[in-house]
């Protein structure tokens, strides 16, 4: 067994692409579990054995640190020196400006799973409402194909797009899983997840959404 040792007053938080990872699958793994356990506190937490037992749903101090340990491999888990609090305030006034941070052209729709959108950055309230129930469609047709893209040409993604003639999205549609809660981003151009717009909109939604089992 690898010797792990804490790196002293750190706090440990999801990076961008740890949290892409957390609500871009419905696959149930203990890095995932971590991963929402994270986001699902009002702050970044200390790093603790306790707390990373917990967290991790792991048996031992050990366990929980080999887990930590490869997740800040992978890029998905991030020390700071400084603690951060989860984003407060009512969600639907919060929600605008985060989402505008997530497009190239600042063009940005949140929409639940039945095609009821709850938030919007950039669209009229008719062009929301429209591209809200493309989205829900969308979502029922990869439902109805996904054996055929996940098991047989092995594709994970669950995003849809509309490109151009250079292959660079147009429209896309990304699916979030929350807990039980199915989201989707809508937005015109290019995604820019990488930065903590998008921590803080899957931290926010989490507060509210996220309702963890004991263990994976």
């Amino acid at each position: 067994m690898a010797a792990y040792q804490f790196t002293k007053n750190a706090y440990i938080l999801p990076t961008p692409a740890g949290v892409f990872y957390a609500v871009s699958t419905e696959t149930e793994d203990k890095t995932r579990y971590f991963l929402l356990s994270l986001l699902a506190q009002t702050k970044s937490q200390s790093l603790e054995s306790d707390f990373l037992i917990s967290a991790t749903g792991s048996k031992s101090s050990e366990e929980a640190m080999e887990l930590l340990y490869r997740a800040q491999g992978l890029g998905w888990v991030q020390g700071e020196e400084q603690l951060r609090e989860a984003p407060v305030g009512i969600l639907e006034e919060a929600l605008p400006a985060i989402l505008g941070k997530l497009s190239s052209t600042r063009k940005v729709l949140l929409v639940d799973n039945q095609g009821l959108f709850l938030s919007a950055h950039g669209f009229s309230y008719e062009l929301a409402e429209e591209l809200s129930a493309l989205s829900a469609d969308l979502t029922s047709l990869y439902v109805r194909h996904q054996r055929l893209l996940k098991n047989n040409i092995n594709i994970s993604s669950s995003a849809w797009a509309l490109v151009n003639s250079h292959g660079d999205s147009e429209l896309g549609i990304w699916p979030l899983y929350i807990g039980d809660c199915q989201f989707n981003l809508v937005l015109m151009g290019a995604p820019q997840f990488n930065q903590q717009a998008f921590v803080d909109l899957i931290w926010i939604l989490s507060k509210r959404y996220l309702d963890l089992p004991d263990t994976y």
